[in-house]
This record gives C-alpha cells, sequence and structure tokens, in this order.
C-alpha cells in the first residue's frame, strides 16, 4: 500500500518517479483488466479542487495521485507532509516508456487519446522512432464538447477497447480528462490511463519543454507562461493569487 498525504483535503501519493513508473509497470503487467486512473495535481488543479466538487469527486475515484508542480511539493514541506520529489505528468509518460524500452524489454501497448488533429500522428512517428518497443496501437482527437455526448464517449470507449492498449496516455486538459476518466475508465479494455494534459503535443514536438536546468530549478511554468501567453496568463494571475491563501489555511489549520 503505498503511504499518501492529506494535502488541500486531497490524498496525494508520496512517491518518487521510480517509484511511479514502477507501478505502473506493475498494473500493466498484471493479468487483470483493472482500469487504473493517474492524476497529476499541480497549482491550477488545487485551485480548482478547492471549488469544483466533481473534479474533486474525479481525484477521489484515481488509483494514484502524483504532484505534478515543485509549488505543491515546496507547499508540502512547508505543511510538515513533505513529497519526496515532483512527477510531471509530461516526464512520467517518457519514462514509462524508457522502463520497458531499456529495462524491462518488453513490448507496450499505447494508444494517444487527445490533442488537436494530426499531431498524435507526429507524436506517433517520434515514439516509434525513439521507442521501438513501444507500439502506438491507436489514436483519436475527440471533437470538441465530447465529454458532453454519451454517444460521442461510446464511440471512444469502443475504439480504445478495441485497440486492447495497456496506456492510455489522455491528454485533453483539466478537469475534463479526470472528470471523464471517473464517468467511464471501467469501460475500456486497458490497464492503465494516464491523465497528462499536453503531454501528447510534447510528444509531438508541437509544443517544446522548457530546458532541463530550468526544470530542474522549479520555473517552467514561466517557459510555458512566456511561449502561450494569451492562453496561461490569466490562469496564472488566478493561481498566484489564490493558492498561497490555500496554503495558508491549510497551515493555520495545521499549526494553530
Amino acid at each position: 500500500m503505498n503511504k499518501k498525504i492529506r494535502l488541500f483535503n486531497i490524498d496525494i501519493d508520496q512517491l518518487t518517479m521510480k517509484e511511479t513508473v514502477e507501478k505502473i509497470s506493475l498494473w500493466v503487467l498484471s493479468d487483470a483488466l483493472q482500469n487504473h486512473y493517474v492524476v497529476t495535481p499541480n497549482v491550477d488543479h488545487i485551485v480548482n479542487l478547492h471549488s469544483n466538487t466533481k473534479f474533486k469527486h474525479a481525484y477521489t475515484g484515481a488509483s494514484l495521485v502524483v504532484a505534478d508542480g515543485r509549488p505543491v511539493v515546496l507547499a508540502s514541506r512547508l505543511l510538515g507532509k513533505p513529497l519526496p520529489e515532483v512527477v510531471p505528468g509530461s516526464d512520467l509518460v517518457p519514462a514509462i516508456f524508457d522502463y520497458f524500452q531499456y529495462e524491462k524489454k518488453q513490448p507496450l501497448r499505447v494508444f494517444l487519446l487527445g490533442a488537436m488533429p494530426g499531431v498524435a500522428e507526429k507524436a506517433l512517428t517520434n515514439i516509434h522512432e525513439k521507442w521501438p518497443l513501444v507500439n502506438v496501437v491507436g489514436i483519436f482527437s475527440p471533437d470538441f464538447g465530447f465529454e458532453k455526448s454519451a454517444e460521442a464517449s461510446q464511440t471512444i470507449c469502443q475504439l480504445v477497447s478495441e485497440a486492447k492498449a495497456d496506456v492510455v496516455v489522455f491528454g485533453v486538459g483539466a478537469p475534463k480528462q479526470e472528470l471523464w476518466s471517473k464517468q467511464y475508465a471501467q469501460q475500456l479494455n486497458t490497464k492503465v490511463i494516464l491523465c497528462v494534459g499536453a503531454t501528447i503535443d510534447f510528444l509531438a514536438g508541437e509544443k517544446a519543454r522548457a530546458p532541463m536546468w530550468v526544470r530542474k530549478i522549479g520555473m517552467e511554468w514561466l517557459h510555458r507562461l512566456m511561449t502561450e501567453p494569451k492562453r496561461l496568463a490569466k490562469r496564472y494571475l488566478v493561481d498566484a493569487f489564490i493558492f498561497p491563501v490555500l496554503v495558508f489555511k491549510e497551515w493555520r489549520t495545521r499549526f494553530q
């Protein structure tokens, strides 16, 4: 059983990247189809979880909750319940691919669900070139508003199930991907669903990751803001105001 901490009214697994990859690989290599889904809370998630009860409910159904965001890890240490390290979804997926390619030396079947039309095709090509043992067995770019349509959702369930993927890389943004996984995960013929936002875009080379040194000092958020200011400026401004308030409330509850 994973050790968890209670932080911001959700349970977060105290796992390193290596431990997370090993845990997911156990599910993949198991004969059981348990339809696990994995969520990766960052600051924006924490802010939205505070007011979105459906989003929070989706979190309670996740098999793994690992911190994607250095501010969340720093807050955990400040509050006396330290998380070992950040486990970003955009790093987790390549780490899983590396694990099966170089350590297990076993094939891994993957379905890419999300991103704009044409992007997953580029990701597929890049994945097959870099990780020959990782077989992308299906791709699909859902239409806008698919999550509100039972018919569209059932079509996705059928596509994924027929592909018999071990892992679904699910990237349509939060909270959409988490809410959909909570509702439909058990209808998929797969082992693990990774709710990992823009990861398919990164795998396709459509969006550039920050240099490694920027990531290590916890400033990838600034790099993303500079590359996508129109999309992210308002979100980051709201998060920068609300997240410290939530940290203070958590601190007051724990230490006063």
